[in-house]
């Protein structure tokens, strides 16, 4: 962060904008009193106004009619507006009336002016912990070595099978958390939680983005409809492959699997009637969490879609301009038709027709009528017959990891700036045969910093499982940090 990226970052954020006003606490408290303490992803017009209504009447109450002049209609347009952007008017699909939503930016400024609250206590022990165990799942579920990972699993198995001994035997539990600990890990995991629900604005807009940008393209493009909608579906391929594009097709997986759903809501459900949690002064709204998260993460899909119906629109209207060319060219040859239909041509030969061809069929060259055999079934048993031929090749098939193979490239990539596929297998030897060559080919063509060189070959060796050589000659592959 220097000093220009900053000044830059002070004249056009919007966060940074709102929290330079006069009427930031106005325009702050309000808006977590109408949107984050409910947790409401958008809100009507008229519910809106009424609750801005009733906040600046509490306010004049007690500071006055002068602190806020405006009405709440004109409060609104104002933040709406595109050179505050505070929020986002919009009207949904075959509604008349708008509805209203935080923006990111603003989403940001209220979950930072949130931060500034003095807490009960900082949890400087979950946090460590939490750290502990995130590094300890990195390190372990991208170990390549199947001795070490089952010396981790061994490891772990001992110390469930321990505890479970030191239970059945009646002793007490070689750890268990003290009050204050449980009230650090519910507070972690409700800021966690609240933070994950804020994330989802920063999606919806980078969605809604790239829609906005495919509009504007659409309407000033001057290209061929196939170059066109080539770009616009390798952008949108783009942001499906990205890094944010996957982890929300993950949360989205997740989050449509009943069975984690449940879980989820159980787990939720024990939590909260902790007797150190139940106890306290909240508003609970974990309980409710799988709810908030599902129609957060719906409101992205359907901004999502929003992309997907702009381009079948842009095909239509592309189909009815082909039609439309159509129509008018036949219109001009019945007119043409019609303008020299007293005034015939005077050339014999002004025009030419393909020669008729006529289709002699003779009658008698067909077939005659056969009626179809009829087959006799018995009662008898059917008897089970012997195979030419061995099946059990059908049933040997293996399984690619690709998994295993980005670790391998990750690891390979530590080391250097690039790397050629040749180099992963001779420090990786191919144990897949060829199935495992041709995933390392289908990752790096779906990978943006691959390439893929058909002009330059290159032989990669491996021995099958009864010891011989094998190799085959492929494309020049090469993956890039």
């Amino acid at each position: 962060m220097n000093y220009d990226y900053l000044c830059q970052l002070r004249s056009n954020h919007p966060a940074w904008h709102l929290l330079r006003l006069d009427t930031a606490p106005l325009i702050a408290g309000f808006l977590h009193h109408a949107f984050i303490r409910p947790n409401k992803r958008a809100i009507r017009q008229k519910e809106l106004v009424s609750a801005l209504d009733d906040y600046l009447y509490d306010l004049h109450q007690s500071y006055g009619e002068k602190i806020y002049p405006r009405t709440a209609k004109e409060y609104l347009d104002i933040w709406a507006h595109a050179d505050f952007s505070f929020l986002r008017k919009y009207y949904p699909p075959q509604e008349d009336e708008a509805e209203y939503d935080l923006s990111a930016a603003t989403e940001k400024a209220l979950e930072w002016l949130n931060s500034l609250r003095e807490k009960q206590f900082v949890g400087t022990e979950s946090r460590l912990l939490t750290i502990f165990e995130l590094l300890r799942n990195l390190v372990h579920e991208t170990e390549s070595d199947a001795e070490t990972r089952i010396a981790e699993l061994s490891k772990r198995k001992s110390e469930i099978e321990e505890e479970i001994s030191r239970l059945q035997a009646g002793d007490a539990p070689l750890y268990f958390p003290t009050p204050t600990q449980v009230k650090e890990r519910y507070f972690q995991i409700e800021e966690t939680a609240r933070h994950l629900l804020s994330d989802f604005r920063q999606v919806e807009a980078n969605f809604r983005h790239l829609d906005q940008k495919t509009r504007e393209r659409i309407a000033l493009a001057d290209k061929p409809k196939a170059e066109l909608l080539a770009e616009i579906f390798g952008e949108q391929d783009a942001i499906s492959l990205s890094d944010q594009g996957r982890s929300f097709e993950a949360f989205w997986t997740f989050l449509m699997s009943l069975e984690r759903r449940e879980e989820l809501q159980i787990l939720l459900s024990q939590a909260l009637d902790l007797p150190e949690i139940s106890g306290m002064t909240s508003d609970r709204w974990l309980a409710d969490y799988r709810f908030h998260l599902s129609e957060a993460g719906e409101k992205v899909q359907r901004t999502a879609a929003q992309l997907v119906e702009q381009l079948r629109r842009f095909l239509d209207s592309q189909m009815w301009l082909e039609n439309k060319r159509i129509a008018e060219l036949v219109r001009d040859i019945e007119k043409q038709s019609l303008a020299i239909k007293h005034n015939p041509p005077k050339q014999i030969d002004f025009t030419t027709l393909p020669e008729p061809k006529i289709e002699i069929t003779i009658p008698f060259t067909r077939s005659l009528f056969s009626p179809p055999r009829k087959i006799r079934m018995t009662d008898a048993a059917p008897q089970l017959g012997e195979g030419e031929f061995s099946a059990d090749v059908l049933f040997s098939q293996h399984y690619v990891d690709e998994a295993l193979l980005r670790n391998h490239i990750a690891r390979m990539l530590s080391e250097n700036n690039q790397v050629a596929l040749s180099d992963i297998v001779e420090k990786y030897p191919i144990t897949r045969g060829m199935a495992e060559i041709v995933t390392y080919i289908n990752m790096a063509n779906r990978e943006e910093k691959s390439t893929l060189n058909e002009n330059q070959r290159q032989q990669i060796l491996w021995h099958d499982a009864e010891g011989r050589e094998r190799y085959a000659d492929i494309p020049l592959v090469i993956f890039t940090r």
